[in-house]
C-alpha cells in the first residue's frame, strides 16, 4: 500500500514522526530564529499533549515534542513560526514566537506532582538542540532560555529539576556554577527598597528579564527573581536575592557571550 507524503519534510535526521500543527504562520519580518524555548507540556497524557499541540482550538503549537521514551515529534517547520512562547520578553523582544524555536518535553508538571525527566528523554533533547544550534549558529548560548525565563508571571516550565548543567555540559546553553547558599546570609527580598534593590533589578534586566528598575522589591521582581532560580540556582526557588543569587548573576553576565 502506498504511504502518503509528510506533510513537510523533517529539519533533523532525529525526527521519528511528522504530526503537522495548523497553528503556525510565517515569521515576522522573514527573521532567523535566534533563540531556543524549551517547555514542558504540563499535561498528564502525552498523547494528550501532542494533540492539543496539533488542534485548531488550542491556538497553540511548537516545533518539536520530546516524548519521555525519547521519541522526538516535529509539528511546525524550523522556518516558520510557532505559537509556544505566548506573551513574552527577552531583551526587550516581545514577539519570541518569531525569534524562536520551541521544544516541548512531555512532563505532568508542577500540577501533577512533577516527576523527574527520565534520561532518555534528556538525551533526546540534548541530539535534538545540537542539530538545531549546528542548523541555526546565530543562536548564542545565553538564548538557550526556559518558558519561566521569557514569561515568568505566567510560566515555570520546564522548572527547577530540569538538568540545565547536563544541557550545558553537552554544548548547550549557558550555565555556571551556582555560588553556595549561605543560611542566614545577607539578602534582598520583597518589600525592601533602595539602590541595593536597583542594582539587582538591572542586572536582571542586563541578562535579558523583563523586569523594570523601580528600586523596589515588589511583586514583579520576586516574580522574575524566582524564574532566575528556577534556571540557574535550582537548589532553593524562594524568590529572595541572597548572595548566592546576586553572585550567580554576577558570574552569568560577566561570562555571558558577546553578542554579535
Amino acid at each position: 500500500m502506498l504511504q502518503s507524503m509528510p506533510p513537510f519534510p523533517p529539519d533533523s535526521f532525529v525526527v521519528a514522526d511528522i504530526v503537522a500543527s495548523p497553528n503556525t504562520d510565517e515569521r515576522k519580518d522573514g527573521l532567523p530564529p535566534d533563540m531556543v524555548i524549551l517547555h514542558y507540556t504540563g499535561m498528564q497524557d502525552e498523547q494528550a499533549a501532542l494533540e492539543r499541540l496539533c488542534s485548531v482550538e488550542a491556538k497553540v503549537s511548537s516545533h518539536y515534542v520530546v516524548f519521555a521514551e525519547g521519541r522526538i515529534v516535529q509539528c511546525v517547520p524550523e522556518a516558520r513560526r510557532a505559537w509556544h512562547a505566548g506573551v513574552s520578553s527577552w531583551e526587550g523582544a516581545t514577539d519570541n514566537n518569531s525569534r524562536s524555536i520551541g521544544i516541548e518535553i512531555t512532563n505532568p508538571g508542577h500540577d501533577f506532582d512533577y516527576p523527574e525527566f527520565p534520561r532518555r528523554q534528556i538525551a533526546a533533547v540534548i541530539t535534538l538542540c545540537r542539530g538545531i544550534l549546528s542548523r541555526h549558529p546565530q543562536i548564542r548560548a545565553d538564548r538557550v532560555l526556559a518558558h519561566s525565563d521569557v514569561a515568568p508571571a505566567r510560566k515555570q516550565d520546564p522548572g527547577e529539576k530540569f538538568p540545565w548543567k547536563l544541557l550545558h555540559e553537552s554544548g548547550i546553553g549557558h550555565w555556571v556554577r551556582p555560588a553556595p547558599i549561605v543560611p542566614n546570609g545577607p539578602a534582598l527580598k520583597p518589600g525592601d527598597s533602595g539602590e541595593n534593590v536597583a542594582q539587582l533589578q538591572g542586572m536582571l534586566a542586563s541578562y535579558g528579564y523583563g523586569i523594570a528598575q523601580t528600586g523596589l522589591y515588589d511583586e514583579d521582581t520576586r516574580i522574575v527573581v524566582t524564574a532566575f532560580q528556577r534556571h540557574f540556582r535550582p537548589e532553593l526557588v524562594d524568590g529572595i536575592a541572597d548572595a548566592s543569587t546576586a553572585t550567580t548573576l554576577r558570574e552569568l553576565i560577566e561570562t555571558r557571550p558577546i553578542p554579535a
